[in-house]
């Protein structure tokens, strides 16, 4: 070992500098910690090559008094903490006192400041530690500092920086954060000549956060209010479904100080867990009030890591804030349709003679309305008249004629229904006739998991008789089937029928069978969708329209929307939740013999400090003594040769203190029961079903995403229909 030396003032200082100011984003960070401690409400970065060549910061905050100057120099001085005590409750962002000793003994200063109470101010100029002057001048209130020529004197340093773009790119960022932890500061961004970023200072998080990330971000966001034993959370988050792949976008900010928390990050993603797609991160600009005796922020270089005297609250409270945001930020996505291939509609002038017409850009045939055909009903008897009228149109397309010979075969006393097919017309039994046998059983068919309560209406009666039915066979020939009164008797057997004097309640059926088969005909092996019992299964709000492609729900919700669902990423969150709400209980398998798993110390103590709630999960373990628990039962879906994996991730999600301490493996069986046990896309699904589910989706919010992560539902209102078909 070498003799001992005793290092020069200018070698210590280089030294010391080196943990301080690494790039020039180091320098202009504690600079502008300083303005925003001095009280400044305007300040203004100004930097060339990067920040390498040339950094300007000015800021009308307090200033420094013509005294103080020199000693704003020196290495820890401060005016921010005076006793020991003092380090046990920062509440400003700097407070070591070696920003400016570390700047000056690498680079050129110049600054000039005036104190709010002195009417002249201050020039000072020192250069690698060196003091070069120091004299009056005439400068507004607040304090301009000049660095110039970064690392001069250190060229080992110099050759370690990036190029100009990364670093401006750094200094950026560092100004980014600090516009969006003090939105009350009007900041102002010039970099090489050109003004790139500033914000209005008037205190509103939402107008920062426009101005460092654009009007698109913000259309995202979501915000949090919420507080919980003493801790503050305010700022947003970002929807679920515009999550990124990285966690460059979250940003926490404890008390006005942008840190790196692990624990508030891990608070965050637990709370969207089950509402973003998988490696997908949520975003946020997240403010953090604590006391500042509870948290200590002078444990890194950079102060951008703190430390909690307990982080359980930390994460209790940006967990609970964030899930009751989504809850009720959330809504459902609505949909903007494209108007790019529509012409816009001109409206005329005094100066044309005719209206252009409003035409999509593609050609498409006109509409050929020749070929109309009306079918009008004669009154009944002591009820009001009836008349459906159906219009067939020719698009092109060879037009599907009605056989006028079959027009005797019904009476002319009740109306035709026309039902267009697809596949060729099943002959043993009437359309109209099957649907009502099927809604009449359609209550035992109703998936259980939907745990419905919906009561199919059996009192209503319908006389089938003579109801005559349209068709369409594949060679485009129209028959007329009509339904005969033995048939009627053989298909409605064992239901009552209504009395055929009950004109009112016929009235009623013939105007709903007719919206019924306006709908593609199907085998009477699928369920009819029919409208007969709509208001007994729907809400105010929502009116059954129909399924699209077998997969997709359409509801009407008020007046001015459709809703679309995903029947089975609906039906399959749904089940999801049940499954995470009972957790399994009452189906824990003993173990024959007990699996002994050894942990380390930290996670040894948080599982037996949690014996009660691993029993919520069907964990039955005990202490074994010297760092090993012993496993004696397990839920029965847990893999007998997988328990000691299993108990390691459970300890290690205790130890990070997670709300939810399922295992991979255990939201796997979780997210594949659902799957399995889930209405499958295609499947033929009865009306009050799928009617169930859209209630439920409804009512309840949580319900936004399967647990995969994709949408369940979105909103189509009626304006943006109405633009397409240009009425608006």
């Amino acid at each position: 070992m070498g003799k001992i030396n005793v290092l020069d003032k200018s070698i210590a200082e280089l030294i010391a500098a080196g943990e301080v100011v690494e790039r020039p984003a180091s320098v202009i960070k504690e600079l502008l910690e300083n303005s925003v401690d001095a009280g400044a409400t305007a300040i203004t970065v100004e930097i060339k090559n990067g920040g390498v060549k040339y950094i300007r910061i000015t800021d009308n905050g307090s200033g420094i008094m013509k005294d103080d100057v020199p000693k704003a120099f020196l290495r820890h001085a401060t005016s921010k903490v005076s006793v020991a005590n003092d380090l046990d409750n920062i509440a400003t962002l700097g407070f070591r006192g070696e920003a400016l000793a570390s700047i000056c003994a690498v680079a050129k200063v110049q600054l000039l400041t005036r104190h709010f109470s002195e009417d002249i101010g201050t020039s000072y100029e020192i250069n690698g530690g060196q003091e070069v002057s120091c004299g009056d001048a005439g400068c507004p209130k607040g304090t301009t500092i000049i660095v110039r020529d970064i690392f001069y004197n250190v060229p080992a340093r110099m050759k370690f920086l990036k190029r100009d773009v990364a670093e401006g790119n750094a200094v950026a960022n560092i100004i980014d954060k600090l516009a969006l932890s003090h939105s009350e500061i009007a900041f102002t961004f010039i970099r090489d000549g050109k003004q790139v970023l500033k914000t209005p200072g008037d205190g509103n998080l939402k107008s920062a956060i426009y101005s460092v990330y654009g009007r698109e971000f913000v259309n995202k966001l979501i915000p949090v209010d919420y507080s919980l034993n003493g801790v503050q959370i305010s700022g947003y988050i970002t929807k679920p479904e515009f999550a990124r792949p990285n966690r460059n976008m979250q940003n926490f900010f404890i008390n006005g100080r942008f840190v790196k928390s692990l624990t508030a990050a891990k608070a965050l993603e637990e709370a969207f867990k089950g509402s973003i797609m998988v490696g997908k991160i949520p975003s946020c600009v997240m403010h953090i009030s604590i006391p500042c005796d509870t948290v200590d922020v002078n444990v890194h270089p950079a102060k951008t890591e703190v430390r909690f005297i307990n982080e359980r609250p930390i994460f209790d409270a940006v967990y609970h804030g964030v899930k009751t945001a989504l809850l009720k930020g959330d809504t459902v996505k609505e949909i903007k349709l494209n108007n790019s291939d529509i012409i816009p509609h001109k409206k005329p002038n005094a100066f044309s003679f005719r209206q252009e017409p409003y035409i999509p850009k593609e050609d498409i045939s006109q509409l050929n309305l020749s070929n109309v055909k009306k079918y009008e009903t004669a009154p009944q008897n002591n009820s009001d008249n009836i008349k459906t009228v159906i219009s067939e149109t020719n698009l092109g397309k060879e037009a599907t004629k009605a056989d006028t010979k079959n027009e005797s075969s019904s009476s002319g006393d009740e109306p035709q229904l026309f039902i267009p097919k697809s596949k060729p017309f099943v002959h043993t039994e009437s359309v109209m006739t099957s649907s009502l046998v099927h809604d009449s059983q359609a209550e035992k068919f109703v998936n259980p998991y939907l745990q419905t309560d919906i009561k199919v209406n059996n009192t209503e009666k319908v006389n089938t008789e003579n109801i005559t039915a349209v068709e369409e066979k594949p060679d485009n020939n129209q028959a007329v089937a009509s339904v005969t009164d033995a048939e009627s008797n053989s298909y409605t057997e064992g239901t009552d029928s209504v009395s055929s004097n009950d004109e009112n309640e016929s009235s009623d059926f013939a105007e709903q069978t007719a919206v019924a088969c306006s709908s593609k005909a199907t085998p009477q092996t699928e369920p009819n969708h029919s409208t007969a019992d709509v208001d007994d299964i729907m809400s105010e709000e929502l009116k059954y329209l129909g399924e699209a492609f077998s997969t997709y729900i359409l509801v009407q919700k008020g007046e001015d929307k459709i809703v679309f669902i995903d029947k089975h990423a609906a039906h399959e969150r749904i089940i999801y939740e049940k499954l995470l709400k009972e957790k399994g209980k009452g189906y824990m398998q003993c173990l024959l013999a007990p699996v002994v798993v050894t942990l380390p110390k930290d996670e040894y103590n948080a599982v037996t400090e949690n014996f009660d709630r691993l029993k919520e999960y069907n964990f039955d373990i005990d202490d074994f003594g010297n760092g090993r628990v012993a496993v004696r039962g397990v839920p029965q879906y847990v893999d007998s040769c997988d328990i000691e994996g299993m108990i390691i991730e459970i300890a290690n999600n205790l130890l990070e203190k997670r709300k939810d301490i399922n295992t991979e493996q255990m939201d796997w069986v979780f997210h594949s029961v659902s799957c399995r046990l889930a209405i499958k896309a295609g499947n033929i699904n009865y009306q009050q079903e799928l009617m169930e589910i859209a209630k439920i989706v409804d009512t309840d919010k949580s319900i936004r995403y399967c647990p995969h992560g994709r949408p369940v539902c979105f909103v189509i209102t009626k304006r943006e229909l109405e633009k397409q078909f240009g009425r608006v």
